[in-house]
């Protein structure tokens, strides 16, 4: 008797699920949009969400994240960028940890360069570097 009414409660739930194309997630702030496809908005762009260290330096703006190094495309965002990390500079070589979401692409074939460039279309925080990180070389004499 236990079985056969365990049995019915299960196939009651299972059948009293609803099966939308859309739902909401509520957020403590925000309602969410979640797709058929199980992605928000911001997932189905095309772009990726990117954490790295930036720099700007001499006309080359380079991006590089805990996998890969990029070029950064030089437009009105990466100087936009360039002005938010400028404060945390100590040295116009320093790189600065940011989070960005940008579009990936492959650089031209005849150009130099990384073999991937990124184009900034958000810019999702600048952060203040790490004074004990210890990762910097320099060149010269005494």
């Amino acid at each position: 008797m236990k079985k056969t009414l365990v049995l019915l409660v299960f196939v009651a739930a299972l059948f009293s699920c609803k099966n939308d194309s859309k739902s909401e997630v509520e957020n403590s702030e925000t309602k969410i949009e979640i797709e058929a496809n199980g992605k928000t908005a911001k997932q189905n762009d095309g772009l990726t969400l990117l954490k790295g260290e930036f720099v700007y330096y001499a006309d080359a703006a380079v991006l590089q994240t805990h996998r890969e190094v990029y070029g950064v495309v030089i437009n009105e965002k990466m100087h936009e960028l360039n002005n938010q990390v400028k404060q945390y500079k100590q040295e116009d070589t320093d790189m600065v940890p940011v989070e960005i979401r940008a579009e990936i692409i492959n650089k031209p074939e005849n150009e130099e360069g990384w073999p991937h460039r990124v184009i900034i279309k958000e810019i999702l925080s600048v952060e203040k570097p790490d004074p004990n990180k210890n990762d910097v070389v320099k060149l010269g004499s005494k």
